[in-house]
């Protein structure tokens, strides 16, 4: 099963089951501000990890993080990356290098960002190119319609909604179409790792 096959699944089902609770506004508006200041990126399959071994250039390298969460270099076969932040990396390779080489230290620089699954904004329903985004501190609901292209014509946008998995699953009411269309950023909220922008098609 491909990732844009699922993610068209999930279009389907989530957009199904919220749409009519969405244009009901039963949900609260989302927070504005997302209490994220003390986020740490964790690496996940597809990011890529630069390794810079200090005075040992021949062990720096960068290197892409593999689909089962791993990577490998000529003196470290097989560290799980996935799940981790940089400095978690770092301390690993240094306790595998630390067999080879005296004291190393190492600092590693994530590049090409993708994390995990977990923590991707997933954007389904009326979103011009609905997609999956890597999550970023401070990153809002702007961020996230402009990275998707905006509302297609068929969008109820004051009607989307938020399911925001850290709250335990709550959903929160967001005005899209106030903040695209009418330039209003009082309805701008921060997002959250994990969460999932519900876009309902509108019923007129």
């Amino acid at each position: 099963m491909t990732y844009g096959f699922r993610l068209g699944v999930c279009a389907a089902v989530i957009s199904g089951l919220s749409a009519c609770a969405g244009l009901s506004n039963n949900y609260p508006p989302a927070p504005v501000t997302a209490s994220m200041q003390d986020y740490s990126y964790i690496v996940g399959p597809g990011d890529n990890i630069n390794i810079m071994v200090w005075r040992n250039p021949e062990l720096s390298m960068s290197v892409p993080v593999r689909p089962d969460g791993k990577f490998s270099t000529p003196l470290v076969d097989e560290l799980v990356a996935q799940g981790k932040n940089s400095i978690e990396i770092a301390r690993d390779i240094e306790k595998q290098l630390a067999k080879y080489v005296r004291d190393p230290v190492v600092t590693v620089i994530v590049t090409g960002f993708v994390g995990p699954y977990s923590e991707q904004i997933r954007v389904v329903g009326e979103a011009a190119k609905p997609q999956a985004l890597p999550y970023k501190q401070k990153m809002t609901a702007l961020d996230v319609m402009i990275a998707v292209g905006g509302l297609t014509d068929f969008a109820a946008g004051n009607s989307a909604t938020i399911l925001r998995s850290t709250d335990g699953n709550k959903q929160y009411v967001v005005r899209l179409k106030d903040l695209i269309k009418r330039g209003d950023l009082s309805a701008n909220v921060e997002m959250k790792p994990g969460d999932i922008l519900v876009i309902p098609q509108s019923l007129f």
